[in-house]
Parts: C-alpha cells; structure tokens; sequence
C-alpha cells in the first residue's frame, strides 16, 4: 500500500510539474489548424522574396520577445509610447507587419486559433531556413501575454555588457554559456547600425580608444565604414564576410579578432565562453565535436520556451497589435 501510495503521488507531482511549467508540443495545431505551419512559412518566404534584410530580422524579434516576459508576443503590442517595443533596448527591432500579415491569414483559416507567441516562433525557424540554416521542428502552444510595458525591457543584453553581465543575463532566463554563445552566433546574419559600434571604435576606455580585440587588419576597415562623428545610421554586416548565410564563420570571426559587435568578441573573454568557440573548430573537434547547427537547434528551442503562457494562461490575440 505505502508502495502504491509513493507511485501515485510521484505520477501527481509529475502531472502538477508539467502543467505548472507549461508544457508545449511538437505539432500542437495539428487538429485545430492543419496548415499553420505552413501559412506563417509562406507570408517568410514572400517578405523574404522582397527584402534580404527579412531572415535577421525574424531570428532577431524572437529573441527579444523571449527575454521580455517570455515568449508570449508581448513585443508586438503597440498601445501608446509605454509598450514595451518602445524600449531603448529593442532599437531596430522590427518584423512586425509580417507577423501580423500571417496572424490576418491565420484568422481567416482558423479564427481564435493561433497564438501570436508561436508565429513568432514559427517565423524564426522559417527565416534561419531561408539563410541556408537548419530546420527544426518547433514547440508550439504558446498563448499571448496580457502585458506590455516598456520599463520591462530594461534589463535586455546590450552590446556593450560585460561577459560576465552577459552570462548573468541569460542564467537568469535559465540559459547556460553554451546557450549565450550559439544564440549570439544568430548574429551570423544581419547587420547593426554604427550607432552601436562609437563606443567600441572611439571611447572604449581610458586606456584605449579602440577596443584591442580587434584586430589591427580589420580595425581601419571598421573606422572607415563607422567614421567618428560620422553617419551613425550607416549599417554594416555582423558577420564579416559571411552575412547573408547561416553559419559558424561568426564565431571564427570571434576567435580571429574579426567580431563585429563588441558583446559577440567578448564571448572569447572567458575560459567557459572560449572552450565552446572553439570547440566548434579545428581537428578533432571538426571532425568528432559538436555539430554547431545541432547545438544551435537546442538552444533556440530551449530559448523558446522562456516563461512561456499555456492552457488558461493568457489569450489568444485576434491582432498581434493589441490585447483583446
């Protein structure tokens, strides 16, 4: 009987354990809504079609949408200059009339049905898939949050944080240094804005104009394109010489003294943040380590379910604009 009584409360604490922590599902929309999958990859692929910059800019919504609240759309809300997408942290964060023109599709299939948070998701996947990145079947079952405000996003990673105010960050959303190094690696497409790169090339400290983990070969190629005083609106590629395509070549980058963005070369600034660099590169690990698209699938999917609204927990949005 104590048995019986021991196994029945493990399989209670159990079930308790999984609802509480939300719980989503490969395929949730299955039954409810066959093609939504394949709606939010269609209105990717066509907004792709027509603007290079699309694929970064999707990878790049998720991420901040996670580390605000959790992964629950609360970044597309747009009610007044307190939303959260107003936030100094989420500075050239966009991508959201293609979210809303998939949510309007989805709405006219199956209305009440799809969640903002997981298209989303969904949207991410589809646009790493349009850099040539791998797929990956993404957890779904996400519900919309009811909160917005922009005092919430004070707290994003920034460019110019430490390694160790970097590592802070991402544990505190239960991310480990593998995880801030291959989800800093998504910066393998895309490009920034000189604004973020003044510090880095002309104030970096007392002791240094530049920041000396750049390399002395890329230094005058950076000033040139980021001149002081210059067109701070100027963009350039995160990933030199690699910019239009998922892969490791950023973290090369990092190794070489060729990053781009000054949180990315702090990755090589650590004994941790270093061995997983590095481990993606040279024999044996080229040719028996970890395989980086793999381990950068696991991430982003444990990136994904941050905080995360299921069952009765929030709504499910009828525009990714506004709350109902």
């Amino acid at each position: 009987m104590g048995f019986v009584s021991l196994f029945l409360l493990l399989l209670i604490s159990a079930f308790s354990n999984g609802v509480s922590q939300g719980q989503l599902s490969v395929g949730f929309y299955a039954n409810t809504c066959p093609d939504a999958e394949s709606i939010v990859s269609s209105v990717v692929r066509n907004a792709a079609q027509s603007s290079s910059k699309v694929p970064p800019v999707m990878l790049r919504l998720h991420f901040h949408d996670c580390f605000v609240e959790g992964c629950d759309g609360s970044i597309l809300i747009e009610n007044g200059p307190n939303a959260e997408r107003h936030a100094f942290s989420h500075q050239g964060v966009g991508g959201f009339e293609v979210i809303e023109q998939a949510k309007t599709q989805l709405e006219a299939t199956c209305p009440g049905v799809v969640s903002c948070a997981d298209i989303v998701a969904l949207a991410a996947r589809d646009a790493i898939v349009l850099a040539n990145g791998p797929s990956y079947d993404v957890p779904t079952g996400r519900r919309d949050g009811r909160v917005s405000d922009v005092s919430l996003a004070a707290d994003m990673p920034d460019v110019s944080d430490s390694i160790q105010q970097l590592k802070d960050k991402f544990l505190q959303k239960g991310l480990s240094e593998k995880d801030l190094v291959l989800l800093s690696s998504a910066h393998t497409i895309g490009t920034t804005a000189c604004f973020f790169m003044t510090k880095r090339l002309y104030n970096f400290s007392p002791a240094a104009e530049s920041d000396p983990a750049i390399s002395p070969d890329f230094l005058p190629e950076l000033k040139s394109t980021c001149p002081q005083d210059g067109d701070v609106n100027v963009r350039l590629a995160m990933d030199r010489g690699s910019e239009g395509t998922f892969d490791n070549q950023i973290l090369d980058n990092v190794r070489n003294g060729f990053a781009v963005l000054e949180s990315d070369a702090r990755l090589y600034d650590d004994d941790t943040t270093r061995m997983v660099v590095d481990s993606y590169f040279g024999f044996p690990n080229s040719m028996f380590g970890s395989s980086f698209e793999a381990d950068f699938v696991d991430s982003i999917v444990k990136m994904g379910q941050i905080g995360v609204k299921t069952g009765s927990q929030g709504e499910i949005r009828r525009v990714c604009t506004a709350f109902n």
